[in-house]
């Protein structure tokens, strides 16, 4: 018998044997799903989760079952569908409270607003507004549930959209500080007689933005009148027993319960409380989703996703191509140098055959680099065979390359942004070296150092060129070229074309930022 049954055999006797409190209340939470509705390895899955979610429903009186945030953007059934999966699973799973993450806005507001309605889960946003009328009368700020006569009050906060959300895609939100909204929000909680106050974030464990940007641990330290953090966005797992600190002191000195699950639906988040007992005496674990059963699958979920799933195994089972090595996925490039690194060279490749075709005296001849985000590439690539889903799903967004002209003064400038969040990718023209503390201390395009009064040209991303992830130094350029297509148009072609001619895809493991000593 694995753990997973364990645990799900003890919360079934101890429900028989004992009778669930009415003062016990069970949060169930997930957070950064991004789309992955099929387990993956026997890990993970909707099916899987929601038979463990139906398990503790049976035997707790009480579950409350909570999302934090980016359940879309990251496999096949986004990119094929735009939401007509994931949303309704929402409702077919039962989840009681769901906050935004900032790929909910991949689409756009009038696209969010077509799958956020009133019916299923209760939305909350303290911290945004919408001009638009559908979604500012979907969204709430808190929430109070009265469990066995005790009022537990829950709130919604989301990171500010700038830097990390497009401008045209977040229109008409207005966003309001995380700490301000958090405080005033928890005291109007307590104030109503919330015994329990519980904030679900979006806003991450950590930062690796170089922004000091708030995070669970900060907010927690610095609010008051919070009990719990259900978080995400930083796909970090967070747990008692973990690496990680999962209870900070607040403001007044009291505890605060952090958790989050990682991603991918990996893990299911398991929050006990006795109301009749301080929080800080709450039961958290973390519930592995796998080796459920297929017999006790939901028969509507699968139901459900039945013609979904068909097209998706269509696409998925196209071979295109063979992976000579592992090839990892991560938002730190550090974690995913070779398939950051291939992007980065398809980048340059792709940009210099336009300016070919182009061959304009007003453009250049050729790019000297390209720089894409690590955090853009959505799934790995396992060694062996390479299909057309995995591509789709890979390189998912609607972000189409550009080539912008950049000073050597603000190249070096954004090199060093970029260097302060850990590195993103660098074509093979590009080395960076990096002092221990990640300080840029010489930067090479071509072989040669870098001149600050002379004029680069950067293959990149829109998103990217827009100030996407942070690197604001990119506005300071201007952009010279824009495709008509998304990036894995050409990102797709390169792996057919080596396919075609039976070479497998082995891109340089040497990272581009270099750490000395």
């Amino acid at each position: 018998m694995n753990n997973i049954h364990r645990f799900l055999l003890s919360i079934s006797l101890a429900g028989c044997a004992l009778g669930a409190t009415a003062q016990s209340l069970v949060l169930l939470h997930t957070n950064d799903t991004h789309s992955h509705i099929d387990a993956e390895g026997g890990v993970g899955g909707v099916l899987q989760r929601k038979a463990i979610v139906d398990s503790i429903r049976r035997a707790e009186k009480n579950v409350l079952l909570i999302d934090a945030g980016d359940i879309v953007q990251g496999s096949l059934y986004y990119k094929l569908f735009g939401g007509a999966v994931e949303y309704p699973l929402m409702k077919l799973l039962g989840y009681d409270i769901q906050i935004l993450g900032n790929h909910e806005f991949d689409n756009g507001v009038d696209e969010l607003s077509k799958y956020y309605t009133k019916d299923g889960a209760v939305k909350l946003s303290s911290n945004y507004t919408f001009s638009d009328p559908a979604l500012n009368s979907v969204f709430r700020p808190w929430v109070i549930k009265t469990i066995g006569g005790k009022k537990v009050g829950f709130l919604g906060l989301n990171l500010d959209p700038d830097g990390i959300i497009g401008a045209a895609n977040s229109k008409g939100v207005e966003y309001h500080d995380i700490l301000s909204s958090a405080n005033a929000t928890a005291a109007m909680l307590r104030s109503k007689g919330c015994s329990t106050v519980v904030a679900v974030t979006h806003i991450g464990y950590t930062d690796d933005t170089g922004r000091d940007l708030m995070t669970d641990p900060k907010l927690a330290t610095l609010s008051r009148g919070i009990d719990i953090i259900i978080g995400g966005h930083s796909h970090t797992v967070v747990t008692p027993g973990g690496n990680l600190p999962c209870v900070v002191n607040n403001a007044d000195g009291k505890p605060v319960l952090i958790v989050q699950t990682g991603r991918y639906g990996a893990n299911l988040g398991y929050i006990k409380l006795d109301l009749s007992k301080p929080a800080s005496q709450a039961e958290a674990r973390m519930i592995p989703v796998a080796g459920i059963d297929s017999a006790r699958y939901d028969k509507q979920v699968m139901q459900f996703l039945a013609p979904y799933r068909q097209a998706v195994d269509s696409i998925n089972s196209r071979r295109i191509a063979l992976n000579a090595a592992d090839m990892m996925n991560s938002k730190k490039y550090a974690e995913s140098v070779q398939l950051t690194n291939l992007a980065c060279d398809v980048a340059a490749l792709y940009a210099d055959h336009v300016l070919d075709s182009i061959a304009s005296p007003q453009m250049p001849a050729h790019v000297d680099l390209a720089l894409m985000n690590s955090g853009g590439i959505r799934l790995p690539f396992p060694k062996g065979e390479i299909t057309e889903g995995q591509m789709l799903s890979a390189f998912p967004f609607t972000n189409r390359m550009e080539i912008v002209e950049l000073t050597g003064r603000d190249l070096a400038a954004l090199l060093q942004q970029a260097a302060t969040q850990g590195g993103q990718g660098l074509s093979g023209d590009a080395l960076v070296s990096l002092s221990p503390s990640g300080e840029v201390q010489g930067i090479l395009i071509a072989g040669e150092p870098i001149v600050r009064d002379r004029k680069y040209y950067v293959a990149t991303l829109d998103y990217l060129a827009d100030g996407g992830d942070y690197l604001e130094e990119f506005k300071k350029g201007r952009v010279l070229w824009s495709d008509d297509k998304d990036f894995c148009a050409p990102m797709m072609q390169y792996i057919v074309n080596m396919g075609k001619a039976g070479i497998p895809v082995n891109p340089d493991p040497r990272p581009r930022f270099i750490t000395g000593e």
